[in-house]
């Protein structure tokens, strides 16, 4: 785990190169999570682009520096929750040439697919625990729910992936 303590110390002081230094640790996480949960590469940049932008405005209300990554990831949370309300359609099928499948490959065709049928909820939560490697805490955490429920929820969201992948015999 990094340790933030002095960018984030030297950022709240207005340092601009320490909160690029921060941005630069998190900027994967981040937007393969948006990108996995709104399953549109603009809109992914767009919900970036807002928590950095309230993540620099408000750097001096973060209380503890070693929390930084959970606290601009629940940030993240918001704005995509926040996106996912706005949509008046289910979002559009990712493209075989978007940014997703070139940071990760789906093994099959059938996975892609299972993960487009998800909700917007479920999508957020298994992207934070299989691509951001986060603990049920931790996602408690970010996205206000408690921890048991995201327990819950993630082993439902396993089981019906499963279901769903494994060939009826």
């Amino acid at each position: 785990m990094n340790d933030f303590s002095n960018d984030v110390d030297l950022a709240r002081q207005g340092n601009t190169e320490a909160f690029a230094r921060l941005y630069a640790t998190v900027y994967e996480d981040l937007y393969h999570i948006a990108l996995y949960s709104l399953r549109s590469s603009h809109d992914a940049a767009d919900a970036v682009s807002d928590t950095v932008l309230d993540a620099f405005c408000s750097i001096k209300k973060l209380r503890s520096p070693e929390s930084f990554k959970s606290w601009i990831m629940s940030i993240l949370a918001a704005k995509i929750k926040r996106k996912q309300r706005s949509y008046f359609e289910p979002a559009d099928e990712l493209s075989d040439d978007s940014p997703l499948s070139e940071g990760f490959s789906f093994e099959s065709v059938e996975l892609r697919e299972a993960v487009d049928k998800l909700d917007d909820e479920s999508r957020l939560l298994l992207s934070m625990s299989v691509l951001g490697g986060y603990t049920s805490d931790e996602i408690s955490r970010m996205c206000g729910i408690r921890s048991g429920t995201v327990r819950s929820k993630l082993s439902r969201i396993k089981q019906r992936l499963r279901l769903e992948l494994t060939p009826e015999l």
